[in-house]
């Protein structure tokens, strides 16, 4: 028994002098590495400790761990909330219209740029399509009111040349979430395709010239070899997004936000600006709650996407 003992003991000794050995021969790389593990763990893991506030009545002078504990009253308060089916329902109605109406835009925006085969035009489309990416929210949101301004507004002059009432496209709220996805989509479009003619420069081009000696077309190489070429790439894309899919941009909505669209423009994280912050009487609580029930969400979905995405296509995170 003892000698078995001793010779664990050795063997354990000799993995640890090899990795030992091993961090020694490439201290640069850990070095590095060193680094993004730092960032998470300080603005990522450290910061956990405050979630929970959300599972307790939080008292400022008391601190988070002298304040009493509530267990989830908090939560129960916002699905008991009239407000509850408005926030949310906003939030995963403009979750889901900028998933359908954007997620395939970028790869059919790379399709068509790489098919193009005027090489000036197709810089001259890469161009035009990444420069909205580089306006930032507040002056994007700034441009949106001025040309949708049913007084000056061009969009507003192009409907009146038509012979057509002005519309009040900011002061509607059944318009807000149009107004709000595709303007994103607007934005973000020539951006996203950055990764997709990443991909399709990544296929290889003998597919393409076997294709052409076989007689098919353009549109058939781009069904047959382009498409399931980028697949891959587009479901790793897409279960990425669906981790964030609750996050709808905050900054953008508190923006286009007016009395006359917040029906359907207030969402989670406008909620829990407005209720945690914003408010004379911050109930820090519940809106951490909140938030952590809107990561609750998204954590449940990317798990969710990534198990169906690996049965399905055998493509996964993990």
């Amino acid at each position: 028994m003892a000698d078995v003992r001793m010779a664990a003991a050795r063997s354990v000794g000799r993995r640890r002098g090899r990795l030992l050995a091993r961090i020694r021969g490439n201290w640069q790389l850990y070095l590095i590495l060193s680094v993004p593990i730092a960032f998470f763990v300080i603005f990522h893991y450290l910061p956990m400790y405050g979630a929970q506030i959300a599972f307790r009545e939080f008292i400022a002078i008391k601190g988070i761990w002298g304040s009493p504990w509530v267990g989830v009253d908090q939560f129960l308060k916002f699905f008991r909330s009239y407000q509850f089916t408005r926030v949310v329902g906003n939030t995963a109605g403009i979750a889901v219209y900028t998933l359908v109406a954007g997620f395939p835009i970028p790869i059919i925006l790379a399709l068509l740029i790489n098919n193009s085969e005027a090489p000036r035009f197709k810089k001259t489309a890469q161009m035009v399509t990444y420069a909205p990416h580089f306006i930032s929210t507040v002056v994007m949101v700034g441009l949106l009111l001025q040309f949708l301004s049913p007084r000056y507004g061009a969009v507003n002059a192009l409907i009146k040349a038509l012979g057509f009432e002005p519309v009040h496209f900011m002061g509607e709220a059944g318009m807000f979430w149009s107004v709000y996805v595709w303007s994103g989509i607007w934005q973000e479009a020539g951006w996203g395709t950055i990764i997709f003619l990443a991909a399709l420069a990544g296929i290889d081009p003998t597919l393409h010239e076997a294709a052409i000696v076989d007689g098919a077309s353009k549109l058939q190489r781009t069904w047959r070899i382009d498409v399931p070429g980028i697949l891959p790439t587009a479901v790793v894309l897409l279960i990425l997004r669906m981790g964030q899919l609750m996050n709808v941009g905050f900054e953008k909505a508190l923006l286009m936000q007016n009395p006359l669209n917040l029906q359907a423009s207030e969402i989670i994280q406008t909620f829990v600006y407005k209720i945690g912050i914003e408010s004379n009487l911050p109930a820090y609580s519940y809106s951490s709650a909140i938030g952590l029930f809107n990561s609750v969400i998204n954590f449940a979905l990317i798990i969710t996407v990534n198990e169906i995405a690996k049965r399905v296509s055998n493509t996964s995170l993990w």
